[in-house]
């Protein structure tokens, strides 16, 4: 009986494996790229049907797309995206064959304003998109382009639940989490610092951006080693089919960019093609003349940044990319001189594989930086961290727009740090880790319910730990208007910042990967790891009004159970003498929690001639050590922003952009009073009567005080003129601080006076578009 039942239940087993096959032998795949006549750049998101079916797909951000399990049989195929003509072609799909097309759109003679918009309601119907905001180049240049070109620095500071912390030196912290706990990635690699000390700029042109993802919480396990964030920028290709480029000067600065083709375009599509840029800002020589009112330091930026890219890509539209950059940022005010140098390389390829439903990526990349910041009198503060991060991943493309992506990371690097306390106690740190990652992410998309549940495997090698996170998204069509969402997931890090927090603006951040010198306890808990850990969990929904309006509203909580500072409190070494006194003492880092969480709006406009971006967000931010709970110096309760673009005249050729943003104080640490710290370099031999030492600063309890609310008003002009098709010129007349609001930007406890941010700024800039 046993063995009877045994061979009628493989019989059934085997017959239905045969019946699938079956059934699957009768469907084949069509795939492809498709790309932009005029320049050969991918295009993004566009639809791809076939004609009197259901099925379809739209393109990813390599113009790529795939069509599974389609019967076999003669189709018209169809590709359409708003502002290009649409394309078609006839096809035959036989079975269990696939079927390599790729499709070149032309711009249409009649254009339309509502590309962008179009694109983001359409993937709204088919990606969780938790916590994500997603810009193209085309909604970067809808910013005010104060200082000449508009800059994504600018655009990441109206993104809901970020906070910035000023024009000089200012930083983004996103939701609760501060910039260590942020990872920006260029087409694969790590950047350590993406940000110039004035925040007005980042390292990044502009007119070299693709996309740019920016994942403020809930990001899915193909991320990983950060705690909080993640911005993901992916350069385009140089043009394929001509030498182009731009030529822009502004009292700010000046940018050269230059593209075009390695090889002539080939009849079997492959092609090859390179672009470089290169900006840099001469504010520090114009200030003194232009901008006389601004201070005894004028405005002393200096920035320098390099990049190259060339792509080979072959008939079936694999392609190789290899790229590298340097950036450089050096300030020199009178109280402080700081200077950061990164510089980098990669590759990164996407592989389409003959005969398989089945996209490959990967990447490879070395990158370095170093700063140093030197105070008057003071000791040097110097910190460097460098090394390699690659990886590879596999998607695979199921029924409809269903697929499963699995891949491998690897990393490795060392630091140095050499940094003195505010109690002049030196933290020297030298370290190297490796770190490997592994991940599998399932995307699920029903006829409303979208599903994307995916888990990380993470393996810190330097701390002998690892840690298994798994993370969820989903989202639920209501309507064809009404989308509701939710996010989960856990997360870790052990890269560290090394700061003190006591300042109102830090320019100084060193890193390094690791390190045991901790307290055993957490909050009166035994610690249990060395890793930085956090909880996320999002909620929101999506709603459009009609096709100009739409609102997103999320709704999200970060439970930072574990993180890693430097011990501000630190008086004693830990050594043997002081084995009595309590580690929150003697320790050179600490262990805290926190928790953040907030509500953020975001209700968009827009139409042929104006686009509009309303985003407010409440939020609040808490730390607690062993001395108490307390407010992080980014603890902004209230943001507001209001951001507007609009097109008038004749042919739509002159644009007025502007920015108005107004956030509630930060918390600070106020001064109680001052007192000369005695150093006794001498030992007991220093004579204490006639020695002077440092100044000693008696502070209060920690971030206690509020600074004033902070608002400022932006805005731009801009006219273009068209000579043909490919030559453009454009001029500008920018405005920052339009009504001049004295916004601190630090409060100088030694000399008992403030410094402010960037006053009334008027900047003229013209580019050239060849």
């Amino acid at each position: 009986m046993p063995k009877f039942f045994i061979m009628n239940k493989c019989i059934v087993i085997h017959l239905f494996l045969l019946s699938s096959f079956q059934v699957f032998s009768q469907t084949g795949t069509v795939r492809g790229f498709v790309y932009e006549e005029d320049s050969g750049e991918p295009a993004m998101f566009s639809n791809v049907m076939l004609e009197g079916t259901q099925i379809g797909a739209v393109t990813d951000v390599n113009g790529f797309f795939t069509l599974t399990q389609v019967p076999n049989g003669n189709y018209n195929i169809i590709v359409s995206y708003i502002g290009f003509d649409p394309v078609s072609t006839s096809l035959i799909v036989k079975a269990n064959k696939i079927t390599d097309k790729s499709f070149y759109l032309n711009e249409a003679s009649i254009q339309l304003n509502t590309v962008q918009l179009s694109a983001e309601r359409q993937e709204a119907k088919t990606s969780v998109n938790t916590s994500v905001v997603k810009l193209t180049a085309k909604s970067l240049k809808k910013l005010p382009s104060i200082g000449g070109d508009p800059d994504i620095a600018q655009y990441l500071q109206v993104i809901p639940g970020v906070v910035f912390t000023g024009d000089q030196g200012g930083q983004l912290y996103i939701r609760g989490g501060a910039p260590i706990h942020n990872v920006v990635l260029l087409d694969g690699m790590i950047l350590y610092n993406a940000f110039h000390s004035i925040g007005l700029f980042s390292v990044f042109d502009t007119d070299v951006i693709k996309t740019a993802d920016v994942y403020t919480g809930g990001f899915s396990a193909e991320y990983g080693g950060r705690i909080s964030s993640v911005v993901d920028i992916k350069t385009r290709d140089g043009n394929k089919k001509r030498l182009a480029g731009k030529v822009s000067a502004s009292t700010f600065g000046a940018k050269l960019l230059l593209e075009g083709p390695l090889f002539k375009l080939k009849d079997n599509g492959s092609s090859s093609s390179f672009i470089v840029s290169s900006k840099t800002s001469y504010i520090d020589q114009t200030s003194p003349t232009l901008y006389p009112y601004v201070g005894d330091d004028g405005l002393p930026y200096a920035f320098i940044d390099l990049y190259g890219k060339i792509s080979l890509t072959g008939s079936n539209g694999s392609k190789l990319n290899f790229f590298g950059f340097n950036y450089r940022d050096d300030v020199r005010f009178t109280a402080t001189n700081y200077s950061w140098n990164s510089n980098g390389f990669g590759s990164n390829f996407v592989l389409i594989p003959s005969g398989s439903s089945m996209l490959v990526e990967g990447n490879f990349a070395f990158s370095n930086y170093e700063t140093e910041q030197l105070n008057p009198g003071g000791k040097p503060k110097v910190s460097s961290i460098g090394g390699f991060n690659t990886g590879l991943d596999f998607t695979y493309f199921l029924k409809g727009e269903n697929q499963i992506k699995y891949g491998i990371e690897v990393l490795g690097f060392g630091n140095k740090l050499s940094f003195y306390t505010p109690s002049n106690i030196n933290i020297s740190h030298n370290d190297n880790t490796t770190e490997f990652a592994g991940f599998v992410n399932y995307k699920y998309v029903g006829s409303r319910l979208l599903l994307e549940p995916s888990v990380r495997y993470h393996s810190y090698t330097s701390l002998g730990e690892s840690s298994l996170e798994p993370r969820i998204g989903l989202k639920y069509n209501l309507t064809e208007d009404l989308r509701f969402k939710s996010s989960a997931g856990l997360f870790s890090q052990n890269l560290i910042a090394v700061s003190t927090g006591r300042e109102v603006i830090n320019l100084f951040q060193g890193f390094i990967s690791s390190t045991t010198n901790l307290p055993d306890l957490l909050n009166g808990s035994e610690r249990t790891t060395y890793l930085q850990k956090a909880k996320h969990v999002i909620v929101g929904l999506e709603y459009d009004f009609n096709e100009k309006w739409s609102i997103n509203v999320e709704s999200y909580v970060k439970d930072f159970n574990q993180l890693i500072n430097l011990n501000r409190n630190k008086l004693y070494e830990d050594d043997v003498n002081n084995s009595s006194v309590p580690d929150e003492l003697k320790k050179d880092f600490i262990v805290e929690s926190g928790l953040a969480k907030g509500l953020d709006f975001l209700l968009k406009f827009n139409d042929i001639r104006t686009s509009l971006w309303m985003v407010y967000s409440l939020g609040k931010v808490t730390r607690e050590d062993a001395f108490g709970t307390y407010s992080p110096l980014y603890d902004r309760r209230h943001n507001l922003n209001f951001v507007g673009s609009y097109n008038f005249g004749k042919d739509k050729s002159w644009t007025l952009d502007a920015r108005w943003n107004f956030g509630s104080g930060l918390p600070f640490t106020m001064t109680q009073g001052y007192y000369e710290n005695l150093t006794f370099n001498d030992g007991i031999s220093t004579d204490v009567t006639q020695t002077n030492d440092d100044l000693g600063v008696l502070y209060a309890d920690y971030n206690l005080g509020q600074m004033p609310s902070y608002h400022r008003l932006d805005i731009s002009i801009k006219k273009q003129i068209k000579f043909s098709k490919t030559s453009i010129l454009e001029t500008s007349l920018s405005i920052n601080n339009l009504y001049d609001r004295s916004n601190i930007f630090y409060y100088d406890q030694i000399s008992d006076s403030r410094i402010d941010q960037l006053p009334f700024l008027l900047s003229l800039g013209a580019n050239w578009q060849f």
